[in-house]
């Protein structure tokens, strides 16, 4: 059973080789008693994750993702609006709003820093159908976005995977995409590696119940294959009901290495090698 204590979990074993957490909210582990930025960052070189990439959900969420990325040589950005935060912002002020809100990340998106585009795309989980239609213009905006900055493409998809290749496959995918926290089965694990798409695991991939993603985690190509935390969400296991962390990252590449059946020295060397060639040189 998790364990809902505030103390933080223990540090897990160094990685053999280093790792980056391609998918972070270190804004969203703010809280009393949370580490600072600098002590997210050195708890997560400890154990052998010397980079993460930190992605914005909102416009303050992106602004501060550029800010604490132009701070930090350990830090990369990524900005967007969030598929759920998109419709939010169509009903508290219509389009007129919606659009103040992409020329503004369209603007941080051209910073250096900035290495991605996201997180974006589709969430059928929160949003009803009333808003899906203006999740579905965001989406393309972002899409339109990577392809003309030639940036990578951060992809949110929950509950809706068959609208994310439609839409992607429609507009014509930027050159580099990354299924955040990839949450599909094998079949749409090859319909993503088709498209050479990159598929970025979570803690998810340690849960009791998720023999379908551990079998999709099987068969994506090696140099598809990316890990994240997304933290302060989807802490792996054993620590299911604390915030996660970057720190912990440690968990999913062991059970990583273990559904894919190598050495976990070797994974890790992949799995920086993929990461630079999705979001350029480290």
């Amino acid at each position: 059973m998790a364990s809902r204590s505030n103390e933080p979990p223990a540090a897990p074993e160094p990685l053999a080789a280093p790792v980056v957490d391609s998918h972070c909210h270190l804004d969203m582990c703010a809280a009393d008693g949370a580490p600072t930025v600098d002590e997210a960052l050195a708890a997560a070189a400890a154990v052998g994750v010397p980079k993460v990439i930190q992605v914005g959900c909102d416009v303050q969420g992106s602004r501060w993702a550029a800010k604490v990325a132009a701070e930090h040589d350990d830090i990369w950005a990524a900005v967007a609006l969030h598929p759920n935060e998109a419709p939010k912002i169509h009903e508290a002020g219509g389009l007129t709003l919606l659009e103040a809100a992409w020329r503004e990340i369209s603007e941080l998106a051209e910073l250096p820093q900035v290495r991605a585009i996201g997180e974006t795309g589709m969430d059928f989980f929160r949003t009803e159908l009333p808003g899906r239609a203006i999740q579905e213009e965001s989406f393309r905006f972002h899409i339109g976005l990577a392809k003309r900055l030639g940036k990578t493409l951060v992809v949110h998809d929950r509950d809706s995977h068959d609208d994310v290749l439609r839409i992607l496959d429609d507009e014509g995918h930027p050159e580099t995409v990354v299924l955040h926290c990839f949450s599909g089965d094998a079949d749409f694990a090859r319909a993503a590696s088709e498209r050479g798409w990159y598929c970025s695991f979570s803690g998810v991939l340690t849960f009791k119940n998720a023999d379908d993603l551990r079998a999709a985690a099987a068969i994506v190509p090696a140099e598809r294959l990316l890990v994240e935390t997304d933290a302060p969400f989807l802490t792996p296991a054993p620590h299911r009901g604390k915030a996660n962390a970057p720190y912990l990252i440690p968990l999913t590449v062991r059970q990583l290495a273990e559904v894919r059946g190598i050495e976990e020295r070797e994974l890790c060397n992949l799995l920086f090698a993929n990461t630079e060639h999705a979001f350029g040189p480290l």
